[in-house]
């Protein structure tokens, strides 16, 4: 897949980020690792929308959560009946089953995209914190840590609530992709494992705020009726 159309245009971004950064914070070990951070926060800003509308999809899925078990439980054996009483309940309730799918496909090409950036971005041999060359991986092992643990929760939280097998599955996928991308993070640049880390950072607060804001919302419905 050619995403050049992507990774240029990021990659030029970023260095005029830098190059801004770089006028009042000279120490490219300091400017070069905020430089990171602050491009990060802004594409999660410009994602705001997507994550938005794939955190309350998950919030409604969950929500009908029970009312789907009983449905299935009662027609569990006319597995046609059951699954034509689940579209009639997503209908009625307004959720969309690929509703936080959706956003996450049209997020996967500029996730792709920012990998091969930071990959290729010439950070003029500059170290950030502990990370003593950002070209490098981390020599202390703290950022692929921070990667297993941080990509856990931000994928634990996106898990809509609910028991049975479905949930079991989802969680042991979460904890197998948080240990996939903790192990490709000993080998991945500090600077590409940082960016993953603070996206991760982001996301988790996202998720949190949208869901206490959704959840605010459903306890207004049900104070109102």
């Amino acid at each position: 897949m050619n995403l050049d159309f992507l990774t240029l245009p990021l990659e030029k971004f970023f260095y005029l980020l830098h190059s801004g950064i770089h006028t009042v914070i000279s120490n490219n070990n300091i400017s070069f690792g905020l430089a990171i951070i602050l491009f990060t926060v802004i594409i999660r800003i410009l994602l705001l929308p997507l994550s938005i509308k794939q955190t309350k999809s998950t919030a409604k899925m969950g929500a009908i959560q029970p009312e789907m078990k009983k449905v299935q439980e009662k027609y569990k054996k006319d597995p046609q009946k059951s699954q034509q009483e689940v579209m009639k309940l997503y209908k009625e309730n307004g959720v969309n089953p690929m509703g936080g799918c959706l956003p996450m496909l049209i997020q996967m090409p500029i996730l792709f995209a920012l990998f091969a950036v930071f990959q290729k971005l010439n950070f003029q041999g500059a170290s950030f914190l502990w990370i003593t060359d950002l070209t490098k991986a981390d020599p202390l092992y703290i950022l692929p840590i921070l990667s297993t643990v941080t990509t856990y929760f931000s994928s634990k939280l996106m898990q809509p609530p609910g028991g049975g097998a479905q949930s079991k599955q989802t969680s042991t996928m979460n904890t197998g992709m948080a240990l996939m991308m903790g192990f490709m993070s000993l080998k991945f640049a500090g600077a590409l494992v940082l960016y993953w880390v603070v996206n991760n950072v982001i996301q988790v607060i996202q998720t949190l705020v949208i869901n206490k804001m959704e959840l605010g919302k459903t306890d207004l419905t049900k104070k109102t009726i």
